[in-house]
């Protein structure tokens, strides 16, 4: 494939995750615009995330047999309608009401941005199981590291450096205007795709059976327990992750009284190391090894929850977020470049997509059990440590994880020599 066309498709992911990364500010800020509930404004982001887990499977199936350009098309265009829609109707109530610190202050509001979001994240799941399965057409498999790397840079630059800071932004000036941002920048990613061509039709089976074609998956992936282990250790990092980032929400306004436009800035400084990630990874790889490198950025991950449940500012919470991107984007390069190098292209989407229901599927159960543990420490405790109580939890949960991991990545791994 030609540079040119590696350059479209980058450009387009860039856009849709400056999207995402707005969308990351947007969500969780305006469903503390509507309640002070931390149970309701976790669910917010569950009805974003939980299509992960029923839909990998579905969108897996079909990615193996449409093309996937054309799917990536459609799932834009539906994520920008559903943004669209969300800005309107804000646009129609705003200014909005306080929030309670129970129920919700405009449950129709609420309501459709449940079901926005929800319909945004099932587009999300067939968009980026194609995606992902689309790289190995575009770059050879012995460039993929590299290409993963800039890929995720510049996704990256979106999705966590710009995005979030020009969410925050946006949200503080206007509460519409970052869903009205998201809309246009998922049109110009489709204007961007349909000029895009290539071969990125997978091969058409001889006959169509969804319990034959996800039966083969399934055997290919219990065949690989290095896939089936990376799975398993990606799904529960996930879950403990957005434990740590819905609480953050919070704890963020009320422990360290700040705003949301310097919660964006945070995030933004944060991504920085994430994208050094990106561009040192595959450096990194080539000196400690594919399995050293996963086992130490897998073992960071506890230290790094304590750091953020305890730097006493924006500054040195941004430095410890700088760490942790860094660490989860290397982390990235080894795993994802490892099953796209591995799996068939007949197979790709299928198996992709049920190492992605292992992997995003726990990330519902996260979010929702950060809200159920400050509801249930919210009394007990002071207001204050009830809100650092999920990252207690998550750094107990991570320093299992990384303990257990490193036995499993040592143990499945090829040899390193």
């Amino acid at each position: 494939m030609s540079r040119r066309i590696f350059l479209r498709f980058v450009t387009a992911s860039g856009l849709t995750n400056l999207a995402d990364g707005v969308a990351t500010v947007a969500w969780a800020w305006l469903a503390s615009l509507l309640t002070r509930d931390p149970l309701l404004i976790a669910v917010v982001p569950v009805a974003l995330r939980l299509p992960w887990f029923v839909c990998a499977i579905p969108a897996g199936i079909i990615t193996d047999r449409v093309d996937r350009r054309v799917l990536i098309l459609w799932m834009d265009l539906l994520r920008g309608i559903a943004f669209a829609g969300v800005a309107l109707a804000l646009w129609w109530v705003t200014p909005l009401t306080a929030p309670p610190d129970t129920g919700v202050a405009e449950p129709f509001i609420y309501a459709l941005v449940l079901a926005a979001a929800a319909t945004v994240g099932v587009a999300e799941v067939f968009r980026d199981n194609a995606a992902q399965t689309m790289l190995p057409a575009i770059v050879p498999h012995d460039a993929l590291e590299r290409a993963n790397g800039r890929l995720w840079s510049v996704e990256l630059v979106g999705n966590a450096l710009l995005g979030p800071a020009v969410g925050a932004f946006l949200i503080a000036l206007a509460v519409p205007l970052p869903f009205a941002l998201n809309a246009v920048a998922y049109g110009l990613a489709v204007v961007l795709f349909l000029a895009l061509s290539g071969p990125f039709k997978p091969p058409v089976a001889v006959q169509r059976n969804w319990r034959s074609e996800l039966g083969a998956a399934v055997a290919f992936l219990r065949a690989k327990p290095l896939l089936m282990a990376l799975a398993w250790i990606t799904g529960f990092w996930n879950l403990l992750f957005e434990m740590v980032m819905i609480a953050l929400i919070l704890h963020v306004q009320e422990n360290l009284s700040l705003g949301a436009q310097t919660y964006g800035l945070i995030l933004a400084a944060g991504a920085l190391g994430g994208i050094l990630g990106g561009w040192t990874g595959e450096r990194v790889i080539m000196t400690l090894g594919p399995m050293r490198t996963a086992q130490w950025m897998l073992i960071l991950t506890a230290p790094a929850f304590v750091a953020i449940a305890l730097a006493p500012g924006a500054v040195a919470l941004a430095v410890v977020l700088a760490v942790f991107n860094y660490t989860g984007l290397v982390w990235n390069t080894v795993s994802v470049s490892y099953r796209q190098r591995m799996i068939p292209d007949a197979l790709l989407g299928r198996v992709n997509s049920l190492y992605r229901l292992m992997a995003w599927g726990m990330m519902p159960v996260g979010l929702l059990l950060s809200g159920v543990v400050v509801k249930l420490a919210d009394g007990p405790l002071p207001r204050d440590l009830a809100l650092m109580t999920p990252f207690a939890v998550a750094t107990l949960g991570a320093a299992v994880l990384g303990l257990l991991g490193w036995r499993a990545l040592g143990r499945w791994f090829p040899s390193q020599g």
